[in-house]
């Protein structure tokens, strides 16, 4: 059921907060859970999406992803995602209240964190990945 919800809010910019994200993670609980922060400025954020588009899509029975459109205004997230469509949903975080969690510095984009089925922040990316198999390798590492 939690899997299906974030499927039903795929492509979406949700106003929830820090607060909102907290309770979908705690929602997720028993599901590893691969975080990826970005914003539409950033080209390194452009280069991976396609990668986590795939990546959603293939694990998408057992792994939850989310996204965080971080430092960014609303609008320009939205005009971002009608381009480059996500198949799970975007919290907007202009204040980087959400980014604080994920652990890394605050100020690199992209950066990707993994939780791993209990919840627990397990490990963060700070940066680019190289390829899709570094990403997925992370994933397979990591998410579980």
């Amino acid at each position: 059921p939690q899997l299906a919800a974030i499927r039903a809010d795929a492509n979406e910019v949700l106003e929830e907060g820090a607060g909102g994200f907290e309770a979908r993670l705690a929602e997720l609980e028993g599901t590893p859970v691969v975080v990826n922060k970005w914003a539409s400025w950033c080209g390194p954020c452009r280069l991976e999406f396609p990668w986590f588009q795939r990546q959603a899509s293939t694990r998408a029975k057992e792994v939850a992803f989310l996204g965080v459109g971080a430092n960014d205004s609303e609008d320009a997230l939205t005009t971002f995602l009608e381009e480059l469509p996500l198949p799970y949903p975007t919290y907007y975080d202009p204040d980087l209240e959400i980014a604080r969690e994920l652990g890394g510095p605050r100020g690199v984009f992209p950066t990707t964190a993994f939780y791993d089925s209990r919840g627990e922040l397990v490990y963060t990316h700070p940066g680019v990945y190289e390829d899709e198999a570094a990403l997925a390798a992370d994933i397979e590492r990591y998410a579980r």
